[in-house]
């Protein structure tokens, strides 16, 4: 996904839901932080999103934007409607969140923002979930200094998750940090 993909799903989830804020959740949140991500994080066709007032609004997301539906098979891309709980953040994130607001659509009149996950949350929240790709995600945006060490590592301790998983998430970030981590091959 691009940056004009991310803008153009945002918006047509506004369309569909009839908000004009959105919290962006998922990697392609980095579209909404980030000038210029490196193609190594625009690997995702998704955005995960959810209307910001009203978090219920994310199945009328999926039923209209989402893998399937007529707007990925006109436009190669989708909307993933989440909620709220979705994100394994570290605390506090719902303060973090960065506004990036869409240009405006032709024929709406929607002043359309989307929140998206703050970089340091967005790489903590895909270390949580621990796949591969996630791990790899973290990796680069340490690697193009979109993210900084000191700040992940200092967060890690906010993660919503069993203290066992936090060691994990810690260890194989320090492991990133000093060259040491290798991606699974399979």
């Amino acid at each position: 996904m691009n940056l004009g993909q991310f803008e153009h799903v945002v918006a047509a989830a506004a369309e569909v839901t009839d908000e004009e804020e959105l919290v962006v959740i998922g990697s392609q949140a980095i579209l909404g932080c980030v000038g210029e991500p490196p193609q190594s994080l625009l690997r995702s066709m998704e955005a995960d999103v959810y209307p910001l007032r009203d978090p219920s609004g994310a199945d009328l997301i999926d039923g209209a934007l989402g893998d399937g539906s007529p707007f990925q098979r006109t436009f190669g891309f989708y909307a993933h409607g989440v909620g709220p709980e979705t994100a394994t953040a570290p605390d506090g994130w719902r303060e973090r969140l960065v506004g990036h607001r869409i240009p405006p659509r032709p024929g709406s009149r929607r002043n359309v923002v989307a929140w998206c996950l703050e970089p340091h949350d967005l790489v903590l929240a895909k270390c949580a979930a621990g796949r591969d790709r996630d791990w790899e995600f973290a990796s680069e945006a340490l690697k193009a200094d979109i993210v900084q060490a000191d700040t992940l590592l200092a967060r890690v301790v906010q993660l919503p998750i069993s203290a066992q998983a936090r060691t994990h998430v810690e260890t194989a970030l320090r492991a990133i940090v000093a060259g040491t981590w290798l991606p699974r091959r399979e």
